[in-house]
């Protein structure tokens, strides 16, 4: 992933970047170091005629009289191609031309293994993290991804990851000092939004990860959440919020939605839907059977989605529930907002594959050994 501004050394749910080049093609620019919560058990995927056709009398035998004159209705014309109503036609998403996968490609021409990394991962859309507290700068770093991303017409897709008690601890922990200065944090980010589309994976573990938390803590933790969601919403309209659902081997979809409605994720106002798979490895098709029963169970509007991080289920989860690096995993289907999939409004590449979890390379740098591994 790509880290706005900052090097983040590990992170709870270790995220991927989104690429427009192609939107049916993998993706490249956000930057996060680190892995999501701790494994849980796999579960099984839960599977009239048109008004010209008037017709016309026959003609009169030489003994009839005259028939009346009959004025012809005129036929339709065919409408111009300025009066047909355009295809929709959906957005791309936005490359940020700032990566390690990207500075490795540059600087590295003579390596074997560079076009397969450059094309099938270096030049896709990816997300753009932003994992460290920092109030002074975060809304110009904000504003320089929008910014670019409306000057090429494509859409961001940013992940917001300073949550107090991040990780609960564990390789990504860190984060904002406390709630108030989490809120404070928000309200900074969502000032460099700008108007245009955006899309914001709130706080990957966030949700899923909370159970480290005392009661009161977690309920405090979802109230920042719903507020960060109305902040983001408020600032521009046309960011699209999602929220933590974990991942289908984690969490079963009823307890996933409960945890999900207390931290705003049903609320309109707050959010268009959930997020899953990042860093992680489960099949598109468990994912988006898992999102939907969370969906369901969740309520709110019937217009809430979800997003699917695909940056490395090409193969599905390890067997052993494996989650560091592991061997076998290859990048999975290409960023796109044009899924076809009902309900399901993204597949994204979070996690940027070939930055390393902490097994193959330090947490969050780049790898070209597992990069060429997974893309190849």
């Amino acid at each position: 992933m790509v880290v706005a501004a900052s090097v983040v050394a590990a992170v709870g749910t270790a995220a991927g970047v989104l690429t427009a080049v192609d939107d049916r093609a993998p993706v490249d620019e956000a930057r996060r170091a680190g892995v999501t919560g701790a494994p849980r058990p796999e579960r099984p995927p839960v599977p009239s005629p048109s008004p010209s056709e008037i017709p016309v009398p026959p003609s009169a035998t030489a003994t009839s009289a005259a028939p009346a004159s009959v004025t012809p209705r005129p036929s339709p014309r065919a409408a111009s191609a300025s009066e047909r109503p355009a295809a929709v036609v959906p957005p791309l998403l936005y490359r940020h031309p700032d990566s390690q996968v990207l500075a490795w490609v540059r600087g590295n021409a003579d390596d074997p293994r560079r076009e397969v990394i450059r094309e099938r991962i270096a030049d896709r859309p990816a997300a753009v993290w932003f994992a460290d507290h920092t109030p002074a700068t975060i809304t110009a770093r904000v504003a320089a991804v929008t910014s670019g991303a409306a000057a090429a017409g494509r859409v961001p897709v940013l992940v917001p990851y300073v949550i107090p008690d991040r990780d609960c601890g564990g390789h990504s922990e860190g984060g904002a000092p406390d709630l108030a200065a989490y809120d404070a944090w928000i309200d900074a980010f969502a000032a460099g939004l700008g108007s245009g589309e955006v899309v914001v994976i709130l706080e990957p573990d966030s949700v899923a990860q909370s159970e480290c938390l005392s009661a009161g803590e977690r309920a405090d933790r979802f109230a920042s959440l719903a507020r960060a969601g109305r902040v983001l919403k408020a600032a521009d309209p046309r960011a699209r919020v999602y929220y933590d659902a974990g991942h289908s081997g984690w969490h079963p979809a009823g307890r996933q939605a409960a945890l999900l409605r207390q931290a705003g994720a049903a609320d309109p106002a707050s959010s268009d839907g959930i997020f899953s798979n990042v860093s992680n490895f489960h099949t598109t098709a468990d994912e988006t059977a898992y999102d939907r029963q969370v969906l369901d169970a969740l309520g709110g509007p019937a217009g809430l989605g979800a997003v699917i991080d695909t940056s490395r289920n090409g193969n599905g989860a390890p067997v052993d529930g494996q989650w560091c690096d592991p061997d076998g995993r290859k990048i999975g289907r290409a960023p796109t907002l044009d899924t076809g999939a009902a309900r399901i409004d993204g597949y994204l590449w979070v996690k940027l594959p070939g930055e390393s979890d902490g097994c193959k390379g330090e947490p969050g740098t780049f790898t070209p050994s597992y990069a060429y591994d997974l893309a190849r």
